[in-house]
């Protein structure tokens, strides 16, 4: 059995909010990253596969991580047989991998992936609690947003193929001024709007939808507020919050998320943490992946308020 754990390194690993480690505000935790892996290695997963698409590279996932005074040691030994991967380009894989989207999808059809996202059994999104500057908030479906392959999807992706040394970030998906490398399936309307708060949510949904979220983990132990990384300018750090929120249901469990976070889950556009971009929280629920209505969500261990 196979389990692939997608985490959160947004931005660079120098990147600082107010001088803080970046686990303390914009990255998965570590060791709640070591502890996950170990838990899931006890429940009796054979193969571990930690990934993440970093900005801008292609090197081993460990030294992204080494760059941030990480121990990925810790990580890879946390269980048995445990593995990085980056999935920023074609890695370890001989071919991308196609997966589709139920119904057509919002704005993209299907997506071209890493294999990683294909080759397992068990997809884990495990992210960080925090505000977003695009899209109002980012947990467990949003995670998945970097799934992504800047050598596809970045801008600076390849035009016919794939660019396998890609240079640039996902930004093109963001406000659509770029197509994906034409190997991979076009976007449905291409005069679609263009801003960022419409397109993000939307392709968040097509993501999760593509490839279902299997267990959803979202680490607030330590984090940040007013965004989603240091280029936020309204981004501070926040005191401990000292919360986990897991759940096998994307949606139910970042509804439970926004509720821990403060904000309405049925909130939508123009109502705080959306006042600029679509609900992805709405959009996932029109689109049949669970629900948001915490009357209908069983919450087990601390109660929300």
């Amino acid at each position: 059995k196979t389990v692939a754990i997608k985490v959160n390194l947004t931005g660079a690993p120098e990147s600082r909010v107010n001088d803080r480690p970046v686990e303390d505000t914009h990255y998965t935790h570590p060791q709640v990253i070591a502890v996950t892996v170990h838990l899931i290695g006890k429940a009796g997963a054979r193969r571990i596969r930690v990934l993440e698409s970093p900005m801008s590279t292609t090197g081993p996932l460990e030294e992204y991580m080494a760059r941030a005074n990480w121990q990925p040691r810790d990580i890879l030994g946390a269980a048995a047989n445990v593995e990085f991967e980056n999935t920023n380009f074609l890695g370890n894989g001989k071919k991308y991998s196609r997966l589709t989207v139920p119904n057509g999808g919002l704005l993209f059809p299907a997506f071209d992936l890493n294999h990683s996202y294909e080759d397992c059994d068990v997809f884990v999104s495990l992210a960080k609690m925090k505000e977003h500057g695009t899209a109002g908030i980012t947990l467990s479906m949003k995670n998945s947003f970097g799934i992504l392959p800047s050598s596809i999807y970045g801008t600076g992706a390849g035009k016919d193929e794939p660019d396998e040394n890609p240079k640039g970030n996902r930004q093109a998906v963001h406000n659509g001024a770029l197509q994906p490398a034409r190997t991979a399936p076009a976007e449905r309307d291409p005069i679609s709007p263009r801003e960022g708060g419409y397109r993000v949510p939307r392709v968040t949904v097509d993501l999760v939808a593509a490839r279902p979220i299997d267990l959803a983990i979202v680490e607030g132990v330590r984090t940040m507020t007013g965004g989603e990384g240091p280029w936020v300018r309204e981004a501070k750090t926040v005191a401990n919050p000292g919360v986990i929120v897991a759940g096998r249901n994307p949606v139910t469990t970042d509804a439970v998320c926004m509720a821990v976070m403060g904000f309405d889950p049925m909130a939508d556009l123009r109502t705080p943490p959306f006042e600029s971009c679509d609900s992805t929280l709405r959009l996932a629920e029109e689109a049949g992946i669970g629900t948001r209505d915490l009357k209908r969500i069983e919450v087990v261990g601390s109660r929300i308020d």
